[in-house]
């Protein structure tokens, strides 16, 4: 049996004697958010994320080639690229999409250079560590899963009775559903009733971290994804890494319309009761009952953190530098400000900390530990 560690008290994170290792767990828009506001944090980041998108071009691109959906793969590696010319106009030709009325209508640019890479290649990890070096990215982007996956839902309030439950298929229609939505769980694309592997980097990247982040994001079809790979959930629940939830400024329609702060913790702990987190870090200005979240918050074993993260002119985003400095009060980091992308501001900054060197660009990891055991070397 499985022993769940305790969760840590809120002081574990201060007097770091290196940058912490971070891994960011989630999907679309709100890993992108995450990504953003780590920059502040620490340069030492990898990006775990979700492979169940079915719509858009990278729907498209999975249903035809049966290839991995590369569009949240894509967006996590624009969010990471540097702040420099290049890499900025790298991360606008990721995501430009093509006009028109053609077959390459709506497809991205970075989704089809990532699905040629898979089919030249095969193995998603090599592929995305190649692009991120084309990028010029250090840190590092892993798929949840190697294989493309399905998120399978039962939803109320689709018939005359509001309590018969039905079942629906596909990310999309999760994300979009006019009904409740009381459970999700993954199939495997090709064998729906096959075993559902997580990658193993990702799973060793969560053994060997010092924080660990999920959120925020859709709730069913970007955050709780995470917690459905049973080697992804066991890691989830053993590692030692400071856990830090991070909640949506906003209800999402469809997926959480209607849903308080509050009940999205409760959600996450009927999809996994045994997970305990350290922190919940909220916005000030999206609870309307803060005894409400922090007891929620502590039945998971944690610290509710308010601050104003939303960003000014766009409430339902988070602001970079808001969340960044958030998270590191959270974990106890003195926000540096650090650009851990890459480029020769991203380079001085990594040479502060003793990580800047050629492999960070060139090397070729060889397995799940070969990255973190460099790491490990440079601060010996």
């Amino acid at each position: 049996m499985t022993t769940v560690p305790e969760a840590r008290t809120n002081d574990a994170g201060a007097g770091w004697s290196r940058p912490p290792r971070v891994v960011a767990l989630g999907g679309g828009h709100g890993l992108q958010a995450t990504l953003a506001a780590l920059r502040g944090v620490t340069p030492r980041v990898t990006a775990v994320v979700t492979v169940a998108d079915d719509g858009g071009s990278s729907g498209r691109l999975r249903r035809e080639l049966g290839l991995l959906p590369p569009g949240d793969l894509r967006k996590a590696l624009e969010a990471l690229a540097p702040d420099g010319p290049d890499g900025q106009l790298w991360s606008r030709v990721f995501g430009h999409r093509f006009g028109g009325s053609g077959a390459l209508a709506g497809h991205a640019v970075g989704n089809l250079l990532i699905a040629g890479l898979l089919e030249v290649l095969g193995d998603p990890v090599a592929v995305l560590d190649h692009v991120r070096r084309l990028l010029g990215v250090r840190a590092r982007v892993l798929p949840m899963s190697t294989e493309p996956l399905d998120i399978e839902a039962e939803v109320s309030g689709l018939s005359d009775n509001p309590h018969r439950l039905r079942r629906i298929r596909g990310q999309v229609a999760v994300a979009t559903t006019p009904g409740r939505v009381k459970r999700v769980w993954l199939r495997n694309v090709a064998d729906p009733d096959g075993r559902l592997t997580a990658c193993p980097e990702a799973v060793h990247a969560v053994h060997s971290a010092d924080v660990v982040i999920l959120g925020p994001g859709s709730w069913f079809t970007s955050v709780l994804p995470h917690l459905l790979l049973p080697e992804l959930h066991d890691a989830l629940l053993t590692t030692t890494a400071r856990k830090v939830l991070v909640l949506n400024l906003v209800p999402q329609p469809g997926e959480t319309a209607g849903f308080s702060p509050e009940q999205h913790l409760h959600v996450l702990s009927e999809h996994a009761p045994r997970l305990r987190v350290d922190d919940v870090i909220a916005d000030i200005d999206s609870v309307p009952t803060p005894d409400r979240l922090r007891r929620a918050t502590g039945e998971l074993g944690g610290t509710t953190h308010l601050r104003r993260v939303a960003d000014d002119d766009a409430p339902d985003r988070h602001d970079p530098a808001a969340l960044g400095a958030a998270l590191a009060a959270a974990i106890g980091v003195a926000d540096r400000t650090v650009e851990h992308s890459g480029g020769a501001e991203g380079v001085a900054d990594l040479d502060r900390f003793g990580l800047a060197g050629p492999a960070d660009l060139c090397g070729q990891p060889s397995g799940p530990a070969a990255r973190a055991d460099e790491e490990d070397e440079r601060w010996r």
